[in-house]
């Protein structure tokens, strides 16, 4: 008989397994599924007989796809508020694991994009596989990175962030693996073992990350270490449109493609994520860049980008979104410091980090 609850715990040994449990919507959180990830976590906090925590998503396709995004869809376009209680919830939970005390291992198989970047890559110990797609794709559906995504990003070696933050492209184990987004490459075969291996009482000398270590293997060979001279050149440009002028003029086949894929984003959410990547590398904590990124999810969650989006993109799917304003050059500068401006009245900040997290715009960061 199928489980159909959407979050599965199970205990082995001193390891608590939490199972996403949507394998045939690829595991997109709900809200409900978010609350029962931080009510178990906070339980395996208290709880002295959970040593370890490790996370996977039921199915064969992938640990998580995101949040519920024909849910968040369908509330923007009803005005409604309760996406922005969902991430609220979200960020929250974000911030809970990557301060977990005790080990925390996720299993970052198959597709891992958005939200399931935000339950993952902030954990203590990120396994991906040769099976692993890892993106913060954002910006082709109007939005901008969230989830903590900015930050982790941010600190991606040289300009690879920025690079994967506008183009909003997947990247492999050896790629996540160097921009800092997982820890270590298990072959897909190995998983059930390393599950096995997990859930056993830990030897005298054995410890989680160390049962992990003895089944790490070398990743396949990724792509962006060797395009490296052409992303750090070209993305450390303090616009998008110069960006994209570094790229054309390049003379590099995949700077060219690069340039191409931009032109098909929001040139707003092109815009404000930049600010975005920026900003995030001058906050000192994961909990400012949330409390940050939850005032440029209000905002975007308000702005008809993100409805026309994943209309274009998720529901109608003819890819042919007619973004509002139309092209870089009609993105006002104050517009997108709006999204960074403290939250108006009647409207409640995130509040993870005490102090204001509200930086002005510097000259050129806005776009």
């Amino acid at each position: 008989m199928n489980d159909d609850r959407p979050v599965l715990l199970e205990t082995r040994g001193t390891c608590l397994h939490l199972t996403l449990n949507r394998p045939r919507a690829l595991n997109a959180l709900s809200h409900t599924m978010v609350r029962l990830l931080d009510e178990a976590l906070s339980r395996a906090e208290r709880d002295k007989s959970i040593g370890s925590v490790l996370l996977s998503g039921a199915g064969d396709r992938g640990l998580c796809a995101g949040g519920d995004i024909r849910a968040l869809h369908d509330d923007a376009r009803a005005s409604g508020r309760a996406s922005l209680e969902f991430w609220r919830d979200e960020y929250r939970l974000n911030a809970r694991i990557a301060r977990f005390p005790k080990p925390y291992v996720a299993l970052m198989d198959g597709i891992v994009m958005g939200g399931g970047v935000g339950v993952s890559a902030h954990s203590g110990i990120r396994v991906v596989t040769e099976r692993s797609r890892v993106a913060m794709p954002e910006t082709a559906i109007g939005f901008v990175p969230d989830v903590g995504g900015t930050r982790l990003l941010a600190s991606a070696p040289g300009e690879l962030g920025t690079h994967l933050a506008l183009t909003g492209r997947s990247v492999g184990a050896a790629d996540a693996v160097l921009c800092g987004l997982a820890d270590h490459h298990v072959p897909a075969r190995l998983l059930p073992a390393l599950i096995e291996a997990l859930g056993e009482p830990a030897g005298q000398d054995a410890s989680v990350a160390g049962i992990v270590q003895r089944f790490a293997t070398e990743p396949p060979a990724g792509e962006l270490a060797a395009q490296r001279d052409w992303i750090d050149s070209c993305y450390a440009a303090d616009s998008v449109e110069e960006i994209l002028r570094q790229l054309r003029g390049s003379g590099v086949p995949e700077a060219e493609a690069a340039a191409d894929e931009l032109l098909t984003k929001s040139p707003l959410a092109l815009k404000v994520t930049l600010a975005a990547v920026r900003r995030a590398a001058r906050l000192d904590s994961l909990e400012a860049v949330l409390d940050q990124e939850f005032r440029v999810s209000s905002r975007a969650f308000e702005h008809p980008d993100f409805v026309e989006g994943v209309r274009a993109r998720i529901i109608d799917k003819d890819n042919e979104p007619q973004w509002k304003p139309g092209s870089l050059a009609e993105v006002d500068d104050q517009e997108v410091a709006r999204f960074f401006a403290p939250l108006g009245p009647g409207e409640q900040e995130l509040g993870l980090a005490p102090g204001p997290t509200h930086t002005p715009v510097d000259e050129g960061q806005a776009g």
